[in-house]
């Protein structure tokens, strides 16, 4: 598999309009992926929303992305990854946050190339393909 690995920070980015999906993908939406840890952080958004008429417009956004892009599962596999980074970070100092380090794993596990408007944590990761995305 190729293609890219939204990560949170590029679909809140769209849902802001600070930043225009079609461009970063440039035509590579049938390419883009989801990691079922994105999924958890962008529908843990939907719940923390702060009016109700917020956490509507939050969750119907939230779907459409849902439904828009595969999402990836974690299996053995990135299991397997997830814990040597996790071991290797560790033992240099240089911990990520645990939501980046499964969406990593996810990455190399499936050979996909993490797009982020955050990019300093993913940078921690050796061998991971990464492509920053400014605002």
């Amino acid at each position: 598999m190729s293609g890219i690995l939204l990560d949170r920070s590029i679909i809140i980015a769209t849902e802001r309009r600070t930043l225009e999906l079609g461009a970063v993908t440039a035509g590579r939406l049938d390419l883009t992926y989801l990691s079922v840890i994105t999924a958890s952080e962008l529908l843990h958004g939907v719940h923390r929303a702060d009016t109700p008429g917020r956490q509507l417009t939050r969750s119907a956004f939230v779907e459409a992305v849902l439904a828009a892009f595969p999402i990836l599962e974690l299996d053995v596999t990135v299991a397997r990854i997830h814990a040597r980074l996790w071991a290797d970070l560790e033992r240099t100092g240089s911990l990520i946050g645990a939501h980046d380090l499964w969406i990593a794993a996810t990455a190399l596990a499936h050979s996909l190339t993490v797009l982020s408007t955050n990019p300093r944590e993913f940078g921690r990761i050796p061998g991971l393909a990464l492509e920053p995305v400014t605002r």
